[in-house]
């Protein structure tokens, strides 16, 4: 008879499109995730080799950039099953971009405002504090009811790097957050968090994205990200956590995992 154990790991899979766009500081919370390195060749799981979970990482490509990325089609595909499904699912600048892209919204690419670098507050709507990822960090700005949200205080500082943004959201996407330069910078469509920044991102990567943009000050984004490094960890933290306990929730974890006998 196998043995039976319990385990507290759900099973997560993560998207990767340019190999300097990893997991980074998510890394420390999904331990067990299974990396599909796109970038190096990987194919585009199907939905029912994803697991309990999606999370869809950033890259240099734009949403449209099919043939610069020709995995672009089978991932907007996949981020629509996903959500049809009901499986978590989180996506992250480029990935919230195809995320928009997949349920009928639009993005635009080298928006008018610019690129939006460095650390940058995001302001939380009403429904954040109703959301199952994102309501933990409206909390953690201050937020206990809808009338805390509307205050100038009630804002999250998180990592941005982008020039790309979305214009459209998809048919009965909620809006959840905004920065001063671009609207969208969270929403949720069905079972699927977007999120226009990078909670992600360490200080260490993101100068090293500055360095490789001409339109961006390196120095100022190195002098912000460690400035807010303690936030922008506690950020990363509560929003990886809440991703996987939404998980969790939807797949009753743990999950009996049977173990073959030695010998």
């Amino acid at each position: 008879m196998p043995e039976i154990m319990m385990s507290d790991h759900p099973r997560v899979t993560v998207l990767q499109h340019s190999s300097d766009v990893p997991l980074d500081r998510f890394a420390r919370t999904f331990t067990a995730a299974r990396v599909v390195r796109l970038f190096a060749g990987d194919p585009v799981p199907a939905l029912e080799e994803c697991g309990d979970g999606l999370v869809v990482l950033g890259g240099q490509m734009n949403a449209y950039a099919d043939d610069d990325a020709p995995w672009l089609p089978a991932v907007r595909s996949l981020l629509a099953r996903a959500v049809g499904a009901g499986l978590p699912t989180l996506g992250i600048c480029l990935g919230a971009q195809l995320l928009a892209v997949a349920g009928g919204g639009a993005v635009q690419v080298a928006a008018p405002p610019g690129r939006e670098a460095g650390v940058v507050d995001v302001h939380w709507r009403a429904e954040a504090l109703a959301d199952p990822v994102l309501a933990p960090l409206a909390r953690a700005a201050g937020a206990t009811c809808e009338e805390d949200v509307d205050g100038p205080a009630c804002v999250t500082p998180v990592v941005s790097m982008h020039s790309d943004a979305v214009i459209e959201l998809p048919q009965g996407a909620r809006w959840l957050g905004w920065s001063d330069a671009y609207p969208y910078q969270a929403f949720r469509w069905g079972s699927a968090l977007g999120v226009q920044f990078h909670p992600e991102a360490s200080p260490s990567l993101a100068v090293r994205w500055a360095l490789g943009e001409t339109d961006v000050d390196t120095a100022s984004v190195h002098a912000q990200v460690t400035a807010h490094d303690a936030g922008l960890a506690r950020t990363a933290d509560l929003l990886a956590g809440a991703f996987l306990e939404q998980v969790r929730a939807a797949v009753g974890h743990p999950v009996e995992v049977a173990l073959g006998q030695a010998g």
